[in-house]
């Protein structure tokens, strides 16, 4: 080897240990974030799927901790039912000193989606810090926020902190599955008296990024998760007598059920909006130059505005935020190849803008299909009608301040979520529900439901920050 190219590798050598160093040095963890991040850990790190998973588990770990930081008999409450043993979760309250105020809510579901490893390039249910993100099932949806909620408690026991509201922690089980015991909902319906509050923080909110953190990339929006879209699922089915294939005949179940759904295909529920889409809407789009934010202004404007509604139609986001949506998911017919086909099924789901009853929706779908011979039914109650929470500036004032603090020049914009969260449940009982700003993630998402899932670490430690100041701002 030359002296020139042994100084050259030397050197380059050296150079990747200073920025190695350098990077080392840029983001140590204070030991309050260790001890965050050591919790964060063990809830990613223990299995709450649906499958093969264990919520109680999950719960028993935290109720650890929380009688470690000085918690009391009196503080913790447990629940479960005998059919869902796994499925158990945990209420925690931090009393205050107002004999007035009503307590807040902190609300998370520690369930996640079930990951098979096989699939994943990462062992899904182990922590992995890589390239600045954590790695793993529930990093982002949302063991971030749970290990947030009940880091935060522990910290306000331990420094004998007493705020005037009381300050309330449900970690529940079911917001994933259909059809598991969903504890939001068992809590709302059997022991309401645990989770009174006049509001709840629930996941849903958070921010974005306009390209990838290691492009460069910077935060460009934060949201506050106001109002969501009712889930409900309907079965369209058409019957027949049958009889031979070699006769066929007009009257066909498959041909009926496939008719009725091009006439859900071409249908458009109407354009509705909300204060929150209101203020979405006419945010984003001031802060847009281009045709698409124009439009977005003159909706709000004139929401019979019918060029600036087809050109947000052509948004996917845009279009589904300002209506009711529904489609085919899932499809069955017939019973033989050589039989004409007695019965034909399709499930159809909809996500019914907030403040319209299911049942009303049931009905837009049979007079669209016209064909009283035709069912439609529905098969499933995830939740009640979702109730659209007031725009309170109670709510949204903290919260602008504080992202004006944690990202500066950033705007906090409402958002009306097309997808459901365990809110629906509490909010039916009167206690509306709000995602709070903080998180982030790239424009790609974070892989919730999907493979490899993540998030930046640098928006879980600043997110952490931001709602320790928020719970504070609304609670002491």
């Amino acid at each position: 080897m030359n002296v020139t190219r042994a100084r050259t590798i030397a050197a380059t050598f050296a150079a990747t240990l200073l920025s190695t160093s350098a990077l080392a040095a840029e983001v140590p963890l204070r030991p309050d974030q260790a001890a965050y991040r050591a919790l964060y850990k063990e809830m990613v790190e223990t299995d709450t799927s649906i499958t093969t998973g264990s919520c109680t588990l999950l719960a028993d770990k935290i109720e650890k901790h929380l009688r470690a930081a000085g918690f009391t008999e009196g503080e913790l409450h447990r629940f479960a039912v005998p059919e869902f043993p796994k499925e158990g979760g945990i209420v925690a309250i931090l009393p205050g000193t107002s004999k007035t105020a009503k307590p807040i809510l902190l609300l998370g579901h520690l369930d996640v989606v079930v990951a098979r490893r096989e699939d994943w390039t990462r062992d899904p249910y182990t922590l992995i810090e890589e390239g600045g993100y954590f790695y793993g099932r529930g990093t982002a949806d949302m063991k971030a926020m749970d290990a947030i909620w009940t880091d935060m408690l522990i910290r306000f026991r331990k420094a004998g902190e007493k705020p005037k509201r009381t300050i309330k922690l449900a970690l529940t089980c079911g917001e994933e599955t259909a059809g598991a015991f969903n504890g939001a909902e068992w809590l709302s319906k059997n022991r309401r008296e645990l989770i009174d509050a006049e509001f709840a923080l629930n996941e849903g909110g958070g921010g974005r990024t306009d390209k990838a953190l290691e492009d460069g990339g910077k935060v460009v929006v934060q949201n506050i998760h106001v109002g969501e879209k009712t889930p409900v699922d309907f079965r369209i089915e058409a019957t027949n007598r049958g009889g031979h294939s070699s006769i066929p005949v007009k009257d066909n179940a498959i041909y009926d059920l496939a008719r009725a759904l091009d006439k859900i295909a071409a249908y458009e529920f109407p354009l509705m909006m909300t204060d929150t889409t209101r203020a979405y809407f006419g945010k984003s789009g001031a802060v847009r130059s281009d045709d698409m934010g124009k439009a977005m202004v003159a909706i709000v404007a004139n929401p019979q505005d019918k060029q600036a509604e087809a050109l947000l139609n052509t948004d996917r986001s845009f279009h589904s935020m300002l209506r009711t949506t529904c489609v085919a998911t899932l499809l069955d017919g017939g019973h033989a190849s050589n039989a004409l086909p007695q019965r034909a099924g399709a499930n159809v789901n909809c996500r019914i803008f907030p403040g319209i009853a299911a049942e009303e929706v049931r009905k837009t779908l049979e007079q669209v299909i016209g064909n009283p011979a035709m069912k439609v039914t529905r098969t499933s109650f995830r939740g009640p009608d979702a109730v659209p929470p007031p725009l309170d500036p109670k709510i949204v004032g903290p919260a602008e301040k504080l992202v004006a603090k944690y990202y500066p020049g950033v705007p906090l914009v409402p958002v009306m979520s097309p997808g459901a969260t365990d809110g629906v449940f509490v909010a039916a009982v009167g206690i509306p529900s709000y995602g709070p700003p903080g998180l982030f993630s790239d424009p790609d998402g974070s892989g919730a439901h999907g493979l490899n899932e993540h998030i930046s670490t640098k928006a879980v430690y600043t997110a952490r920050d931001l709602l320790t100041d928020l719970v504070r701002a609304y609670a002491f």
